[in-house]
């Protein structure tokens, strides 16, 4: 039981509190411009943040993002990777359903690549590449996020112990799951593409 509860329970615990922080609204309430969620799409991500014209904001609060996923790993890591694996799958629940905002975060895009890079910088470094490329190609980010993260998940059974892959081959649907919306109106033909104007009811990758 005791096992359980170092290698699992609290890493998992861990990951999903610091998982949960919502930078994005805590950022965007700290630079005196209200609450995010009543902005463009309400997402708490960085892309939904950059939408108020505050390019440091979105960057910082990606880059905030990804380390709370990061940082789990990286200190629940200690105890081996099951732990490491527990804390990773936490971290990103823990953005998408944070027990603060009633249950409804972000997207888990920015944390999955951190936690990725914690799992395994190779895995994180090959995610990132496939990101830049297919965005580059198609200029759809939610796209881009959707194929990375699948590719990110078949190079971890290469690259990574079995406990670290499973783990970031759970998160894939995870990130689809939750980009429901974007994967219908990339269906429909109507996702907007990178750079373009969006509206209200957009709801990319964050």
């Amino acid at each position: 039981m005791q096992w359980y509860a170092f290698h699992i329970v609290v890493p998992a615990a861990l990951g999903y509190l610091l998982g949960s922080i919502p930078f994005g609204l805590l950022l965007t309430r700290a630079a005196g411009l209200g609450d995010i969620r009543k902005v463009g799409s309400g997402n708490i991500g960085a892309t939904n943040v950059l939408r108020t014209g505050r390019k440091g904001l979105a960057a910082a609060t990606l880059l905030l993002d990804a380390l709370k996923g990061f940082g789990a790993v990286l200190i629940c890591g200690v105890f081996g990777p099951i732990a490491a694996a527990a804390a990773a799958l936490g971290a990103v629940i823990g953005h998408m359903f944070p027990v603060w905002l009633s249950f409804k975060g972000g997207k888990g895009v920015a944390t999955t690549l951190g936690v990725m890079w914690g799992l395994g910088w190779p895995v994180g470094a090959i995610t990132c590449a496939a990101w830049l490329v297919l965005a580059a190609l198609f200029r759809y980010s939610s796209l881009a996020a959707l194929v990375s993260v699948a590719v990110g998940a078949i190079a971890s059974w290469f690259l990574l112990e079995t406990p670290l892959a499973v783990a970031i081959t759970v998160l894939v649907p995870l990130v689809w799951i939750r980009h429901h919306e974007n994967i219908d109106r990339l269906l429909k033909g109507v996702e907007p593409k990178i750079g373009a104007s969006k509206t209200r009811t957009d709801t990319p990758a964050a």
